[in-house]
């Protein structure tokens, strides 16, 4: 039976039919990062603890991708199947900005400061039927509105 998996281990978890991004905390100076690393980038400390993050945050900053992204890895449709899709970097409340696909790309529904939250995107069907998804935010409310 087909079911519903993660493009790449590591990155999420699907808990309730939700991602939940992995990333980790520094043990000595608290720094968080995204995605999971064995050192700490900002004070080269080598502890460091699995977190789950945030589903939560606001937009940074975003652009719209208007043209597919190199393949492999890019699993979607190419050429006059391509859609433009949103891109942004959402700020976790406390923890880090996360580089992600945005499910919104009409640029009169992004506002730096909207609110965001975390949701599955589908990417592909595998050969076996699987359907590979990839997280994604979108905005909290309807309309791009926050």
């Amino acid at each position: 039976m087909p079911n519903t998996i993660a493009v790449a281990d590591g990155i999420f978890n699907i808990v309730d039919g939700k991602p939940v991004l992995l990333g980790s905390r520094c043990t000595n100076c608290d720094n968080h990062m995204f995605p999971r690393q064995q050192g700490c980038p900002r004070c080269m400390f080598d502890q460091q603890e699995d977190i789950e993050l945030a589903s939560t945050g606001t937009l940074w900053s975003w652009t719209v991708q208007a043209f597919p992204p190199k393949a492999p890895p890019y699993l979607g449709p190419v050429g006059d199947d391509f859609v433009p899709y949103g891109v942004g970097y959402v700020e976790l409340p406390g923890q880090v900005r996360v580089e992600a696909r945005l499910t919104v790309a009409d640029p009169k529904q992004l506002k730096i400061g909207m609110a965001m939250e975390i949701v599955l995107e589908p990417l592909a069907v595998d050969d076996d039927g699987n359907t590979v998804v990839t997280y994604a935010f979108t905005p909290t409310s309807p309309g791009g509105q926050s």
